[in-house]
């Protein structure tokens, strides 16, 4: 019986966490199709009263979302792929290969984990305009391509790895190169997917460093082109609401083609070791 209460008091607190998640996000959707005055209005109310369509049809012509929109999407693929492939490489040597001072490489790693990004921008800032890579996207790719985060979960994973598996390739004649794209790889699929929704989805929503290293429009990204929509006296409410629904639909996307392992990955990456 107690069981019961305490499963039933829990369904009940996650049953409240969504509806305070995701009542703002259905909110936003509906208002984007809403015109300003009704958005600013004293009197709210969820559906539209006026529907319209004029906010998605003209943020192109008022805010060059393609553009930015692009920008991002090619930003965070790469990333997200280099993170991956980087990732996988380190934790396979660091779980599979014993040198000398791997346990003090693997030690600086996770020690890159506990220094918050604030205490190092300016440095990095200062370093990346010294080396003139101001306004170029080497400034976003360069920084972000390694993940701490990632080099462990892929460690833990492919560390639980049968050594015979990989022995055997060898006497096969496999090289290392072989064994990793071929064997390493394909089973490491469910910790590959947690690293790719978290990776794509730190690079999409990140403001602060594109807006600092960025200084063409053409060039700049979509989370820091939404801040356009806010003028000096007035916001742009409709257009802004469109811009982010859009906005959403590449993460949707990464997190439908992923989700299956994704519950698997983060789990295979805290437990194995």
């Amino acid at each position: 019986m107690k069981r019961k209460i305490m499963g039933a008091a829990l369904f009940l607190v996650l049953l409240m966490m969504g509806v305070v998640t995701v009542v703002p996000f259905v909110w936003m959707v509906l208002s984007s199709f809403k015109t300003n005055a009704e958005i600013s209005a004293l009197e709210q109310t969820l559906l539209p009263k006026a529907f319209t369509l004029e906010n998605y049809a003209t943020l192109q012509s008022n805010f060059n979302f393609l553009r930015y929109f692009g920008n991002s999407v090619f930003i965070a693929l790469v990333v997200t792929a280099l993170v991956i492939y980087i990732s996988c490489i380190c934790g396979f040597v660091l779980s599979k290969y014993q040198f000398k001072g791997k346990n003090l490489i693997f030690g600086f790693i996770m020690m890159t984990m506990m220094i918050p990004w604030s205490v190092t921008i300016i440095s990095r800032y200062t370093m990346f305009v010294d080396a003139g890579l101001q306004d170029s996207y080497l400034s976003l790719i360069l920084p972000a391509m390694v993940s701490g985060f990632g080099i462990f979960m892929m460690k833990q994973d492919i560390g639980a790895l049968p050594d015979e598996l990989l022995e055997a390739a060898r006497m096969d004649g496999a090289n290392e190169f072989a064994i990793f794209h071929k064997i390493v790889l394909p089973m490491s699929k469910n910790s590959i997917s947690a690293i790719a929704i978290f990776q794509f989805l730190w690079v999409w929503e990140d403001y602060l460093w594109p807006y600092l290293m960025i200084d063409s429009e053409e060039k700049q990204l979509l989370a820091v082109g939404l801040t356009t929509f806010n003028g000096r006296y007035s916001t742009d409410y409709g257009g802004l609401f469109a811009a982010t629904t859009i906005s959403i639909i590449p993460v949707l996307i990464i997190y439908i083609i992923f989700q299956k392992r994704f519950v698997a990955g983060v789990a295979a990456g805290a437990v194995k070791g």
